[in-house]
């Protein structure tokens, strides 16, 4: 039924939104492809995983759990990128090359340290099924549309109605005149990467609580997957970011369900983005127009 393959292109692209925002957030500051935020997305996973099972509560878990990976977030950029970032002509594809091997790294430790089998979230929601006709929204849907509304409403206000936000607008406008101005510019990183790397979190968190399941390399497909939507969004744009994820969100959903497996599923997502950037180079959101 179309109308329910919309409704779970929806809902994934929302997670796809939410895995890509951090490294969105991240460009926007120090123009860098981060893909260890895909390494967030694991880590928040287990560290959510490991909470829940502690404290039984899936909110302390989610709340933990994107505290946690984003800390670690700040300590990456404090320890690693910005000493890298410094050095005098650095070549672009450094930083790049660095985030690379942060998320392969973070791959493996987890698998030595937990093991590579796969484990069981085992989350009991408080919810269930809504069944609207022939339409059926699992409770893990309804979970992901609260927290993915909690989430990018946070995003907004902290960007449009703090100081941090409006300096971070402004850094990612043009970072040699905001820190003319007087911006703290370590204090913006910081926050992209609490932000980031929290957001990536509380992604990884969703996935496994909708397949049950979490397993050290489930930060693969969706490092690709971001760059992607990153891309698309519009380089650096948050609001682009978000209708890049539901658009390809929607479409992988769409041509599986349609076209079958003449197109592998997680081919879709680069299939979608050279489409558009034939059309439109700039993203499906240019800078201008950015939050």
């Amino acid at each position: 039924m179309l109308l329910q393959q919309i409704i779970n292109g929806f809902m994934i692209g929302c997670v796809y939104a939410l895995t890509a925002m951090g490294g969105t957030l991240i460009y926007g500051i120090l123009r860098i492809l981060d893909i260890a935020n895909a390494a967030a997305y694991v880590v928040g996973a287990y560290l959510g995983w490991v909470i829940y099972a502690t404290t039984g509560n899936l909110a302390v878990a989610f709340f933990l759990s994107m505290a946690l990976t984003g800390a670690i977030g700040v300590l990456i950029q404090k320890f690693i990128y910005t000493p890298i970032l410094n050095k005098p002509n650095i070549i672009p594809i450094v930083p790049l090359i660095t985030s690379v091997g942060i998320f392969i790294f973070t791959g493996d430790f987890i698998r030595l340290l937990v093991g590579p089998e796969i484990k069981d979230f085992g989350v009991i929601l408080p919810f269930s099924v809504i069944k609207l006709g022939r339409i059926v929204i699992n409770p893990e849907w309804i979970l992901i549309i609260i927290m993915t509304a909690i989430l990018l409403s946070l995003l907004w206000f902290v960007l449009n109605k703090t100081k941090l936000g409006l300096a971070w607008r402004a850094t990612a406008g043009d970072s040699e005149i905001a820190e003319t101005m007087g911006v703290n510019i370590q204090k913006v990183m910081a926050l992209s990467y609490i932000m980031g790397y929290g957001f990536a979190s509380a992604a990884g968190m969703m996935i496994g609580v909708l397949y049950s399941s979490i397993y050290p390399t489930m930060g693969d497909i969706p490092s690709y997957k971001m760059l992607a939507i990153i891309v698309l969004g519009g380089l650096g744009n948050p609001i682009g970011t978000i209708a890049a994820g539901l658009v390809i969100g929607l479409s992988e959903t769409l041509i599986s369900a349609y076209v079958g497996s003449v197109i592998p599923r997680d081919a879709i997502a680069f299939l979608v983005l050279i489409t558009i950037l034939l059309v439109k180079p700039t993203g499906l959101i240019s800078r201008k127009n950015s939050i």
